[in-house]
């Protein structure tokens, strides 16, 4: 385990919010899940600026990963997860199949996606590193890490583009949500 990893998991910790969806989603028994993207870098973006935990986190995107991809199956597992918690909770928890994604994507976002073989896999497909960061409750208490970029960009507050894909299309609107937000971060369009 490295510090900036200690680190990240000391955060999500003092972050109330994010512990009672980590816990409330490991409860439920979800394959395969993790809780990632602007839920956990936008934790990190708190911490880092001295702001409250829960700032301008707008949802807790949830992904989890099963190999029936009918939306029958998808729906009932959202409808599961949003009867397990109360608002405002209820309408800020996203959760989301990882193999149906690749179902979807193209019509929602214009672009290809290969099937995944896992949730860990997302991440990777992000829009930038500093977002592909994805973390789990576990069983016996202790927070597990997907980062498939690392965490630098994160505790940096660098947003550049995956280096694995293509620019995504959706770029300047990431860059300036989270801008309006974060003012501090900084961007390296390259």
């Amino acid at each position: 385990m490295n510090d900036l990893e200690d680190r990240l998991k000391a955060i999500v910790r003092a972050d109330p919010g994010l512990m009672q969806v980590m816990t409330t989603v490991r409860n439920l028994g979800l394959n395969d899940w993790r809780v990632f993207s602007g839920a956990v870098y936008q934790c990190v973006w708190n911490a880092v600026t001295g702001r409250d935990a829960g700032y301008g986190i707008r949802d807790y995107d949830v992904g989890y990963f099963d190999l029936d991809t009918s939306w029958g199956a998808e729906d009932a597992v959202i409808r599961k997860v949003a009867e397990a918690f109360e608002p405002p909770l209820r309408d800020m928890v996203e959760v989301r199949n990882q193999a149906r994604v690749h179902l979807w994507f193209e019509g929602k976002f214009g672009e290809p996606y290969e099937a995944l073989t896992g949730t860990d896999e997302a991440p990777g497909r992000f829009v930038a590193p500093a977002f592909a960061v994805g973390v789990r409750l576990e069983d016996d208490g202790e927070i597990s890490v997907a980062a498939p970029f690392g965490l630098e960009d994160v505790f940096d507050m660098v947003l550049r583009p995956n280096p694995d894909r293509p620019k995504a299309r959706g770029w300047d609107r990431a860059v300036e949500n989270a801008r309006a937000r974060w003012p501090e971060i900084r961007v390296i369009d390259a």
